[in-house]
């Protein structure tokens, strides 16, 4: 049987009153009641309050399977409230649910209330029998479409409900068409598909140890469970935890009158987009299939046609479809995803939903409809994401490549996709976690197909378009996709390809494919700079129309996402070249300069390793004076670059390891040395100071203000650099802003002391330069003492950023190198983390910390400066949390500055909608 997996809530955390309802009709409900009917229950209910053609029905809410989840039974009142509006669908068609004569059919279909294509479950043609499939056979005038329906009803229902293999029916239908000679179902007729119910039948049998129900009642409440069951399948929760999608919010499951696109040539089912989902341009776009249901249009078992050929097809309805998808387009206020079947050239609507689209079309549409007037740029600016940008800086394949194109198929989500051949998802997951870059090879991919999707940089297919599972999911995750590339035969048995001229393309071998053109390459193809990253650069103009219109959509957003922010930018650059790009990319300043990352030539890295090893004041002045000269021209750069803008500067933080010769190394030359009878002084008198310094946990150990206090005039050079810098900049016309922050303070007292020693070097280098010197010090927080006594720290300190790499690793107890590749893909995968700590930040646990630090701080000092230089600085969600605590700016690597740019404005504009309501 399927499996059920239970929630560990206990039934009395949701008391169930007497009068909750649990079943609403779809003509109760409205767009806005996703959270309790679902999505698709919500847009269905609000088609029908439109007027729209759509097949009636009535949706179970959230919250009974919520019940169901909880308590392993549904509510005591649903099949009741089940039963009342089944009657009352039953009185609306004139049809009774199984009837032997004149049958009603319906569909029992998921609907959370986010979009999760294909991740959870669906039965199709509920309530026919041995008894009623003669009934549907004669009203219809259709032997072959009624027995079509029933084996498809057996073969999802044994799949769905009853937990049979899938491929079991899929095996037995490919025999019947190899006994037939053909490759296509529809050259099965209702004497072969009559055979094939009772060969399906027996599958179910042999494989539960119980017939077919027959009982449609039966049929649907199995259904119905097996829907509620399928929100925790192990697809659906990979699927939300993927897509930060909650796992307490449940589906609903709607039951809907069945209509039927598998009728005969008049007939047929579509899925379409009111503009194209992967560029976002205006058109008739989607897939079309005669004679068919609608899981074959989404499967990609059949290739379809596209959509602009239904005009000749049967124009009528072509016509009312593109009325409709106008109407919903301006109802939405948005590109709209619609199912529809047409029954015998009768339209019926059967879902819509605000697609999913490509970072591109979502930039695109975002301005078309501002355009349009049916948006403005506050709205425009929250429908696209930090995380979508960065896709489209992504580079991209050279289209002067002299590789070779092996197949052309459909670009369903654009991207340069590099990597091996794998033809199945449990080498893809393999290959991936060994460090190999894999692209997941199939003729179509079905929910099942998931982490293999996951795993790999691009999603190849025979079969399908745009429409198909593999092209809605690639979208969904941002992930290069090329869907129909019926010039390639796979073959997933023998795990290989053949491309149109005989080339054989066996699993482990390297292809390209580009999501942007649906073009597939043997090899690697070499990449190029993205326009947008050409745009940020200021090497392709804003009104540059080479990738229709992008560029300038980005250009109007990011300018309105600037207007709006109320967080500053910068970024974490340790030399002019990095800050020079990171000016261009938008940075409003240097938040992190990293001075370790100064002396990591040979000749510095040597100096600063005399400097730690120095046994007495002459040999460590000696080196302190080798290293300022250094340390102040890389200084004066970096102000140069930075001129009129903060440049945040911290003093020496490195484990000492970093700049000591590595111990077994060395150790081995003295073994060796002493073997020869030829012994290094040098090296054994190294090798007894590395032995004296040796840390087992360097990131805990002598480092950060723990050195600038235990070497002597160590932070005394580096801030008399800085501030001799500045004062020859300032000398030079220039407008250096230099801010001095003393590394993994821990308490105040260690703040003030080196305070002291820095206030000291400032006034003796404003006595001796005569240039007047504005220079702040503060302190970085980055471990958890410091921020639970931040207001004593701000005594001392005129700025705080929080370092959130080491916050994070501090608060957990994590190495980050040591565990993100040890448990952390475990920790993930069952849910403890729904995303990695170090990628977003921790808001219960660090996050409260931040928090604090910020209200305690500023409780002290009123006017201290807050920032964030961790890398989360540069992450989507946690640029939102930052702007929710009050800090003044975030920094993050040149790359990312866009990306907190622009969510920098998303969380403005956010914040004052949360606060208008």
């Amino acid at each position: 049987m399927f499996p059920v997996v239970r929630a560990t809530v206990r039934q009395e955390n949701r008391p169930v009153s007497a009068e909750q309802k649990f079943v609403y009709d779809f003509t109760e409900g409205n767009k806005d009641l996703k959270d309790l009917l679902g999505g698709k229950g919500a847009n269905l209910a609000e088609m029908t309050n439109l007027g729209l053609p759509v097949p009636p029905g009535f949706t179970i809410t959230t919250e009974a399977c919520k019940v169901y989840l909880e308590t392993g039974d549904e509510p005591a009142s649903l099949r009741d409230e089940v039963s009342a509006h089944l009657d009352a669908l039953q009185q609306q068609m004139g049809k009774q649910l199984g009837d032997s004569a004149d049958p009603l059919l319906v569909s029992v279909r998921s609907g959370a209330k986010f979009s999760m294509p294909g991740m959870m479950d669906t039965v199709l043609n509920i309530g026919l029998s041995d008894a009623s499939v003669s009934g549907l056979a004669a009203q219809s005038g259709n032997d072959r479409f009624a027995w079509d329906s029933y084996r498809r009803l057996i073969q999802m229902f044994g799949k769905t409900v009853l937990g049979v293999e899938g491929d079991l029916f899929e095996e037995a239908l490919e025999r019947a068409k190899q006994a037939k000679g053909t490759s296509d179902d529809l050259d099965l007729d209702a004497a072969d598909l009559k055979a094939i119910v009772e060969d399906f039948k027996a599958i179910v049998r042999d494989h539960t140890g119980r017939d077919f129900p027959q009982d449609p009642r039966e049929q649907m409440d199995l259904a119905v469970h097996a829907v509620f069951d399928s929100w925790n399948s192990d697809r659906a929760k990979l699927y939300r935890r993927q897509e930060r999608i909650p796992g307490d919010l449940a589906t609903a499951v709607n039951i809907c009158s069945m209509v039927f696109g598998n009728l005969g040539s008049d007939s047929g089912t579509g899925v379409a987009f009111t503009r194209d989902p992967a560029s976002g341009h205006q058109g008739v776009y989607g897939d079309y299939l005669q004679n068919a249901q609608g899981e074959d249009v989404v499967a990609g078992i059949r290739n379809t046609m596209q959509l602009a050929e239904l005009e000749g097809l049967d124009k009528a309805s072509y016509d009312q479809l593109m009325s409709i998808m106008e109407t919903l387009e301006n109802h939405y206020r948005d590109l709209c995803d619609i199912e529809f079947t047409i029954e015998r050239g009768k339209l019926w609507m059967l879902q819509t939903r605000v697609g999913k689209r490509t970072a591109a079309a979502a930039f695109r549409i975002a301005v078309q409809l501002v355009d349009q007037g049916l948006i403005d740029l506050d709205e425009a600016l929250h429908r696209v994401t930090g995380g979508q940008l960065a896709q489209l800086m992504f580079p991209r394949f050279d289209e002067k490549t002299k590789a070779e194109r092996v197949a052309w198929g459909i670009a369903a989500s654009p991207g340069a996709a590099v990597g091996k051949a794998v033809f199945d998802s449990y080498t893809a997951v393999k290959w991936s976690r060994s460090g190999e870059q894999v692209i997941l090879v199939r003729r179509e991919t079905n929910p099942d197909d998931l982490d293999g999707m996951i795993a790999a940089e691009g999603i190849l297919t025979s079969r399908g378009g745009k429409t198909s599972h593999a092209a809605v999911v690639a979208r969904g995750m941002g992930k290069t996709c090329v869907c129909g590339a019926e010039e390639l035969e796979v073959d997933t048995k023998k795990r290989r390809f053949m491309t149109a001229d005989g080339k054989v393309v066996e699993e482990g071998d390297l292809i390209s494919i580009d999501g942007s053109t649906g073009k597939v390459y043997l090899g690697e193809v070499p990449v190029v700079p993205s326009p947008v990253v050409e745009y940020f650069e200021g090497t392709l103009h804003a009104g540059a129309d080479e990738e229709g219109g992008l560029v300038q959509a980005v250009h109007r957003l990011m300018a309105h996402a600037d207007v709006r922010r109320k967080l500053r930018v910068r970024a974490n650059a340790d030399n002019a070249d990095d800050a020079n790009r990171a000016r261009r990319f938008g940075a409003q300043g240097i938040g992190l300069c990293r001075t370790e990352h100064m002396f990591l030539g040979e000749e510095r890295r040597k100096e600063v390793e005399h400097l730690i090893l120095a046994d007495n004041d002459k040999d460590r002045e000696s080196a302190l004076a080798t290293l300022m000269p250094l340390q102040k021209g890389d200084f004066v750069e970096l102000f140069q670059a930075m001129d009129g803008l903060p440049v945040t500067v911290r003093l020496l933080d490195p484990p000492l390891h970093e700049f000591l010769p590595d111990i077994t190394e060395l150790s081995v030359r003295v073994a060796l040395a002493e073997a020869r009878k030829d012994p290094n002084e040098n090296d054994l008198r190294l090798l007894q100071a590395v032995h004296k310094l040796h840390e087992a946990n360097p990131m805990l150990g002598l480092r950060g203000v723990r050195l600038g206090l235990v070497i002597p005039g160590l932070f005394g050079m580096q801030v008399r650099a800085i501030a001799e810098a500045a004062a020859e900049r300032r000398r030079g016309g220039g407008d250096p802003r230099p801010e001095v922050m003393i590394p993994l303070v821990g308490t105040v007292q260690e703040l003030e002391i080196v305070r002291d020693e820095c206030e000291q070097v400032l006034r003796e280098v404003q006595a001796a330069t005569g240039v007047k010197l504005d220079i702040k010090l503060g302190t970085m927080i980055e471990l958890p003492r410091a921020a639970l006594t931040a207001g004593q720290i701000a005594e001392a300190a005129e700025f705080f950023s929080f370092g959130t790499n080491d916050l994070t690793q501090t608060v957990w107890g994590f190495s980050r190198d040591d565990v993100e590749a040890s448990f952390f893909t475990a920790y993930l995968e069952k849910g403890i983390f729904g995303v990695s700590p170090f990628e977003t930040i921790d808001r219960d646990g660090v996050g409260a910390l931040v928090k604090h630090a910020v209200k305690e701080g500023r409780a002290t000092r009123p006017d201290l400066k807050l920032g964030v230089c961790g890398e989360h600085g540069g992450d989507p969600d946690s640029v939102h949390f930052f702007h929710q605590a009050g800090l003044d700016y975030v920094s993050c690597s040149p790359f990312r500055i866009p990306v907190a740019r622009l969510e920098a404005g998303r969380a403005a504009i956010e914040t004052a909608g949360s606060d208008s309501r």
